[in-house]
């Protein structure tokens, strides 16, 4: 077979990249020789991945529980890939932003839609008794959910509600000591942080206050004051940010809610969720009154926070 002028045009290429690098090209051809071709399992480790649930009982919708979870934090994955690429950019422009965006709304858009599976998915029964074993394991303990938080907003706005005005001058660590979720892991009866709460802190709480300096100018809703100060339109780049708003802090936990009403409400007195946390007050919506872009809603918008959604998804229940 003869060497046609497209074969060696990219011959030349490849020994022009391989001498700059001061590499032989015919050794890396000869380690092409005896490369197997890549197969759809080895490239994205298919069998391990299959291999990752690994259940605590015997009950058969744990297993569903599991990969659930799985899909959520992979969905986390790709949206902190995202988050990094908006805050990392040297040269942001508002087309690259929103079209990241996008991509985010996208994610949380499908996991949204798809935790019908945590609601209808499982049998009561079995989730009640699978549960007990994991405790005090609970999916409070997302750190890649707290991480996507700090790349979309200034810090203060993740401090609770009540205590913004009092921390808006103080630094990342004590805000960090008043941040919303630390009061939704508190044990229902003595008001003392959980085992849940103490475990996640230990683990991620440097990593977190670390993450929160570092993009303190270059957050989501710092970025957006950026584009606004500098008096550009960006009509488009508003409308996703909201719609990240809505999904991260109303549709996402709300959802949860559902799920943590079907399962865990029982009169006269509701069941725990695992750790102990507070779910009654620390999912729905209007008690958090998280806000990434205030600046963006309405003053009606902003006192009657996610209840308008609230009023929709929960009154079917």
């Amino acid at each position: 077979m003869s060497i046609t002028p497209e074969i060696e045009k990219r011959l030349n290429l490849l020994q022009e990249k391989y001498n700059a690098m001061g590499q032989d090209m015919t050794s890396y051809l000869d380690g092409l020789l005896h490369a197997d071709f890549l197969t759809y399992w080895d490239y994205i480790h298919l069998d391990t991945l299959l291999s990752l649930q690994s259940p605590k009982t015997p009950f058969p919708d744990e297993e569903i529980f599991i990969m659930y979870h799985q899909i959520t934090e992979l969905y986390f994955k790709l949206s902190l890939h995202e988050c990094k690429q908006i805050a990392g950019h040297e040269n942001l422009t508002t087309t690259f932003f929103t079209a990241r965006l996008k991509r985010i709304n996208r994610y949380f858009e499908a996991l949204t839609q798809s935790f019908e599976i945590m609601v209808d998915g499982m049998e009561k029964e079995q989730f009640l008794q699978f549960r007990m074993s994991l405790l005090p394991a609970s999916g409070f303990q997302s750190g890649q959910y707290r991480m996507i938080e700090i790349y979309a907003t200034d810090f203060i706005n993740l401090v609770a509600a009540d205590e913004r005005g009092l921390m808006a001058n103080a630094p990342i660590e004590e805000q960090f000591e008043h941040i919303y979720w630390k009061f939704g892991a508190t044990e229902l009866s003595t008001g003392k942080k959980t085992l849940t709460l103490k475990q996640f802190e230990k683990k991620y709480a440097k990593t977190f206050i670390e993450l929160g300096r570092s993009v303190s100018d270059t957050n989501f809703n710092s970025l957006l004051q950026l584009f606004k100060n500098n008096g550009e339109s960006i009509p488009e780049l508003e409308e996703q940010l909201r719609q990240l708003d809505v999904n991260v802090n109303v549709n996402w936990p709300l959802s949860h809610y559902k799920s943590a009403v079907r399962y865990l409400q029982r009169e006269p007195e509701e069941i725990k969720a695992t750790g102990g946390t507070n779910w009654q007050k620390y999912l729905p919506p209007r008690f958090q009154r998280r806000i990434f872009y205030p600046t963006l809603w309405s003053a009606d918008e902003l006192a009657n926070w996610g209840k308008a959604w609230v009023d929709k998804a929960v009154s079917g229940l």
